[in-house]
């Protein structure tokens, strides 16, 4: 991995614990040579991520919408701060520019940016590694959740797997590592060559002509008038 792109709040959170870790990530993957891909600001977990960066003298990307340039505080230390015009092209390019993703403890922006690219991984739209940073089991009921559904087979156990989620960022890192390996030899990441979609019963599901449950419709919805 050349490039880790990391999820993190423009908050600090309670813990003082939360800023540490995010300190301590960004040391890491600059001691690596590993470039950190993130949001672009100098507050919450993210300033703290990209202040320990620029301190070990990494390597790291800003990406950021004009219309939060203010409102976010813009890194002003930012030799590559990227300034897009909107949240969707924010997305896209932090995606374009990481081999792996990380989200930290995080609010409603971090879990619906990390839970987009878990989703392209899912759709074979990209063959990266994701992980959580569970700092203090800080995702331990989104994991439940995750677990929830995959037992009530609306989400497949290797889709599941795709999530690797660590408590420790060493570990987490090395989990990535071995994903992104896995996934070279296999030609793309874990699950890409199976549907996302399944019946009742958990066996493969092919949207058009069949139902969930690998039969022909029973009651076959109209086409609309003649």
């Amino acid at each position: 991995m050349r490039s880790v792109c990391v999820f993190c709040g423009s908050n600090p959170g309670r813990r003082p614990e939360y800023l540490a870790s995010a300190a301590a990530l960004g040391r890491d993957l600059a001691r690596r040579g590993i470039r950190v891909v993130y949001g672009g600001a100098q507050v919450g977990t993210m300033g703290a991520l990209a202040d320990a960066v620029l301190g070990a003298g990494g390597e790291i990307t800003g990406v950021i919408p004009g219309h939060l340039v203010s409102a976010e505080v813009a890194h002003p230390r930012l030799r590559d701060l990227r300034v897009v015009g909107s949240m969707h092209e924010r997305k896209a390019l932090m995606a374009g520019l990481s081999d792996a993703f990380i989200a930290l403890p995080g609010g409603l922006g971090t879990l619906e940016e990390f839970a987009e690219v878990v989703t392209w991984a899912q759709l074979g739209l990209h063959g990266k590694p994701t992980g959580l940073l569970n700092l203090l089991g800080y995702y331990d009921d989104l994991l439940r959740f995750l677990d929830h559904a995959t037992a009530e087979r609306f989400l497949r156990p290797d889709h599941r797997e795709m999530i690797i989620a660590r408590a420790d960022a060493g570990q987490l890192l090395a989990g990535l590592e071995q994903a992104a390996a896995r996934a070279a030899a296999a030609g793309g990441a874990p699950g890409h060559g199976r549907p996302k979609w399944i019946d009742a019963d958990g066996a493969d599901a092919v949207p058009g002509g069949r139902d969930w449950a690998g039969k022909p419709p029973a009651n076959p919805l109209p086409s609309g008038p003649d």
